[in-house]
């Protein structure tokens, strides 16, 4: 049995009018393969690159371990000159990775390099965020929690990318009061024996490659796993509608807020606790015993 996926579309040359109608209004995810085509980012990214221009850079390094017990969710496993990532990560299978990296803040000389779409959007341009990964490294299925529209731009490496839509959040074990999906559950290779749901979910996959650009629409779910050393870009657009502003106010400053207190206080059996719920609620709702 296989996860049920189609294969994200692909369009070259479109206009602006043309992804607002078909793409970004009805929130539906697309490959812009010239999105980038002259962007300086695209003939100069790559790891020797970054290397010259950065590598004295400090940056944070996170790898797949879940956290447990009282550990915070989002603590880098170590921190380290970017060169010497770099090195790690060409050297072999690594699940170390760096993300949410901001450029602005951090290299502020690489803004040069790439610019802001003329998409018919507005982009939220304090973040445009660095990722990046050794081969063999995951991303946990999530949606990000300001539900922004995010256009990914890959430039070294292949990368996997599975996505769902926000209707497809019943059958992909959400856990509560988080954004992700049970961390325990490797999208790349599901099993189904103990999480049947997965079967019934319909999503869409697609293998990005240099210059590809990916639009992943607000709160639509994904997955990602580096199938070379990968380097990507994404840029931004944040939610403008009141009931979207709602929604992440309430994601980051209760639900947010209250699962780092739970964590403290329970530890483990709270994490423990939230991935069983994940199973009931999942199952009840189709009808699974």
């Amino acid at each position: 049995m296989k996860l049920d996926l189609q294969e994200i579309p692909r369009v070259k040359g479109i206009s602006k009018q043309e992804f607002l109608k078909e793409y970004f209004i009805p929130q539906k995810p697309v490959i812009l393969e010239e999105l980038s085509k002259d962007w300086p980012a695209r003939q100069k990214w790559d790891f020797d690159y970054f290397k010259r221009v950065a590598g004295e850079v400090v940056v944070p390094v996170y790898d797949g371990k879940p956290a447990k017990g009282k550990q915070k969710s989002h603590a880098p496993a170590k921190k380290l000159k970017f060169s010497e990532y770099i090195d790690i990560v060409k050297a072999g299978p690594t699940d170390l990775r760096m993300f949410f990296f901001n450029l602005l803040q951090n290299c502020p000389k690489l803004i040069q390099d790439f610019k802001y779409p003329e998409l018919g959007i507005k982009f939220f341009k304090k973040l445009p965020v660095l990722f990046v990964g050794g081969e063999g490294s995951k991303v946990v299925m999530h949606y990000d929690m300001d539900l922004a529209n995010n256009f990914h731009f890959n430039f070294a490496g292949k990368k996997k990318v599975i996505l769902y839509g926000p209707e497809q959040t019943k059958f992909l074990y959400k856990v509560p009061y988080s954004i992700v999906s049970m961390e325990i559950i490797d999208m790349d290779d599901p099993d189904f024996q103990k999480y049947p749901a997965l079967a019934k979910a319909k999503g869409f996959e697609a293998v990005l490659g240099h210059g590809d650009a990916l639009f992943i629409p607000s709160k639509w779910w994904h997955f990602i796993k580096y199938q070379t050393p990968c380097l990507s870009l994404t840029l931004r657009s944040l939610p403008r509608s009141p009931k979207k502003i709602l929604e992440v106010l309430n994601s980051v400053i209760l639900l947010r807020n209250f699962d780092n207190l739970m964590r403290k206080l329970r530890g483990q059996d709270w994490i423990d606790y939230k991935n069983k719920q994940a199973i009931i609620k999942t199952h009840k709702n189709l009808g699974i015993e």
